[in-house]
């Protein structure tokens, strides 16, 4: 019997919004590849700037949360599938799928772990430093995890999530897959039609202003790190692109300062192709950063911190620098910027980072095999799952009834 793949989004995907859009389209590429039905609900407005979801033959849904009329749309549909776009959306549907459609396999795709990058923020602003033993007492992690434990299987996009979670909080590995951004091949005649390392200049970032640690990314950029690299480069510029940019983030536009805040980037390739260097040196985050997967594969080095390039890079040189301390970064910055022997290098170290870590066919490959042996295992799967049965049954109780109190509530 052909595959239906229900698709409950938190938001309705923009790939040239944010990172988790483009994930978003790559696994619904995946599936409508497999030649399986596919459709994509979802509770948010959408905005102007979403993706024709009818360009890839996908079917789409308005759904609305709290709403037993969502009940008799599942069990029309009858998908054998489902997945959830992050843990907050198992939460409000995972229970209503659970009991109306048993046997559909659930898939949480947790885009990064909310709670990792939430804590690392918190961290940050009490001006402590992050230990992981904070997450087990945190709410939010306990949310995520038992959300990820109801379900058969959940997606990471980082080994290091997929190793925390095995090693830290004891998650059976079973339960969890590893599936980063799913490539095409970069061919040599895309390559050599990259602008050279002379055609190059100025730096740029770019990044939803949606996401906390991209808002906190060009404030650090402006307060601390642009004042004293432009010392060292005083013909550069700092430019930055990103989507939903609110009026005190575009009133940091400095021209006197050489640094510039455009908002929406008509093209990101075009505005990351032309520059030098994609400086981000992120101070808290969680999962893969879309904005170093775009460098790389428009040739530009990327220098950012530990946390912007975890889970990355793996074994691999990174493509550019990686510093935490302000000095440190400045000073192999300029030198970036300055060395072309280096820069082609670094330029080099991302093209072998794409090419050895993040080809679509090796991990297409492992999700469909992994999705039909747990369909087809599915039962003796959820056996041994225990924890994942336990929190399915609390969680139908107390979620269910909560919604349907809001549900009358709403009525009056």
């Amino acid at each position: 019997m052909k595959q239906h793949v229900l698709v409950i989004g938190y938001v309705w995907p923009e790939p040239n919004s944010s990172a988790a859009g483009t994930r978003m389209l790559q696994l619904l590429q995946l599936f409508r590849d497999q030649n399986w039905n596919v459709t994509f609900a979802c509770p948010a407005a959408k905005s102007e700037f979403c993706y024709d979801l009818r360009q890839m033959e996908i079917a789409s849904k308005t759904i609305q949360i709290n709403d037993t009329n969502f009940d008799e749309y599942i069990q029309t549909l009858n998908p054998s599938i489902v997945l959830f776009d992050r843990f907050m959306m198992e939460e409000q549907f995972g229970w209503r799928v659970a009991e109306q459609c048993p046997n559909a396999l659930r898939i949480l795709d947790t885009e990064d772990l909310h709670s990792l990058r939430k804590a690392r923020h918190q961290a940050l602003k009490d001006g402590k430093e992050f230990h992981i033993d904070q997450l087990k007492s945190y709410n939010l992690a306990q949310r995520e995890i038992a959300s990820i434990l109801r379900c058969d299987i959940s997606l990471l996009i980082s080994e290091v999530e997929r190793d925390l979670l095995v090693n830290h909080f004891k998650i059976d590995a079973s339960l969890l897959l590893y599936i980063p951004f799913m490539l095409e091949q970069l061919n040599q005649e895309t390559i050599e039609a990259l602008p050279t390392f002379e055609e190059r200049e100025h730096f740029v970032t770019i990044g939803n202003f949606l996401h906390a640690p991209n808002r906190d990314l060009v404030m650090y950029l402006k307060k601390e790190v642009w004042p004293i690299l432009r010392k060292k480069l005083p013909k550069a510029e700092m430019h930055i692109y990103g989507s939903y940019a609110k009026e005190h983030s575009l009133q940091l536009n400095q021209p006197k300062e050489k640094f510039f805040v455009h908002g929406r980037a008509e093209s990101a390739a075009e505005v990351i192709s032309k520059a030098r260097i994609l400086l981000a040196p992120l101070r808290f985050g969680a999962g893969l950063k879309g904005k170093f997967i775009d460098g790389m594969q428009n040739g530009t080095p990327c220098v950012t911190s530990t946390i912007g390039a975890e889970g990355m890079h793996g074994e691999l040189p990174w493509s550019g620098i990686v510093s935490d301390t302000i000095e440190t970064l400045v000073n192999e910055t300029a030198e970036l910027y300055t060395n072309k022997n280096r820069w082609e290098k670094a330029q080099q170290n991302g093209f072998e980072i794409l090419t050895k870590r993040y080809q679509k066919e090796n991990f297409q490959q492992q999700l469909s095999q992994k999705i039909e042996r747990t369909q087809h295992n599915l039962e003796a799967h959820r056996t041994q799952n225990f924890m994942g049965s336990l929190l399915q049954l609390h969680n139908t109780k107390s979620t269910k009834y909560m919604s349907l109190w809001i549900e009358e509530k709403n009525k009056s």
